[in-house]
């Protein structure tokens, strides 16, 4: 069974090629503004994205029955300042959502109070082109990232932790071709591929919903890939952001 990904695959797959220097490491803190933290009844669910005052970008699969979002955020557990709680008032996921191909994994959600806008909480613009193989790209979250390293105990093929902070990892975009071989037949022209260099994917659990940032624009969001993912050699899979434009502009119009 594919597991339902969030940004912590694409940091286990950056970690695994860190002979390249390339690995997941906690982000400067609030260099992510737009990046937000879903809870459901006190317990993180999601990543997901500011877009505007009033409304945040995630994934679909991320609906639960109560839901509110945390703005500001990077360390989960510590009150830091710059914090921002809101409740959510409405979720609207893609009327064609389907959970079991992963298509139209998309979901906006509009706040009860619009965000206060800071140096540390504003939105990300939405992409005007779509994303071109080899375009370099940034995923952030707090789900599982790698703990490889050199003393560390515990299972020699899984070592995972929970980060209280807010992570990020370097990555790329990838083919279709190339992510058609990962994921035969399940590709699809809403999804768009991206991986850390030499492969690998670049989120896992906890990360889904969160952002996938290329040149300062939203152009995926973390949806699915393969398991267990911080092992697997395959590609993150996200929803393709660009195909989207239409219906987010209309919804929100509408809401």
């Amino acid at each position: 069974m594919q597991l339902l990904l969030t940004s912590s695959f694409l940091l286990i797959a950056a970690a695994q090629v860190s002979d390249k220097g390339l690995e997941s490491e906690e982000c400067a803190p609030h260099s992510q503004p737009w990046q937000v933290a879903l809870y459901e009844r006190g317990r993180f669910n999601c990543g997901a994205s500011l877009i505007s005052p009033h409304w945040v970008l995630t994934a679909a699969h991320c609906r639960t029955s109560f839901m509110r979002a945390h703005l500001g955020e990077h360390n989960l557990h510590k009150r830091e300042g710059p914090e921002q709680l809101r409740l959510v008032s409405l979720a609207i996921p893609h009327p064609r959502y389907e959970a079991r191909s992963h298509r139209h994994d998309v979901m906006l959600l509009r706040l009860a109070r619009p965000a206060r806008l800071t140096p540390q909480v504003r939105p990300v613009a939405l992409p005007v082109h779509c994303p071109q193989p080899g375009e370099p790209c940034v995923v952030s979250g707090w789900g599982l990232v790698s703990g490889d390293k050199p003393g560390t105990t515990g299972s020699p093929e899984s070592q995972v932790t929970v980060p209280d902070t807010l992570h990020c990892a370097n990555i790329s975009v990838i083919s279709r071709a190339a992510c058609d071989k990962d994921y035969p037949g399940r590709l699809m022209d809403t999804m768009v591929c991206a991986a850390a260099e030499g492969g690998g994917t670049d989120s896992c659990e906890g990360d889904s919903g969160g952002p996938l940032i290329c040149g300062g624009a939203l152009q995926g969001i973390v949806s699915w890939g393969d398991v267990p993912c911080d092992t697997t050699a395959k590609a993150g899979v996200y929803t393709k952001v660009c195909r989207y434009l239409q219906w987010i502009r209309e919804t929100i119009r509408r809401n």
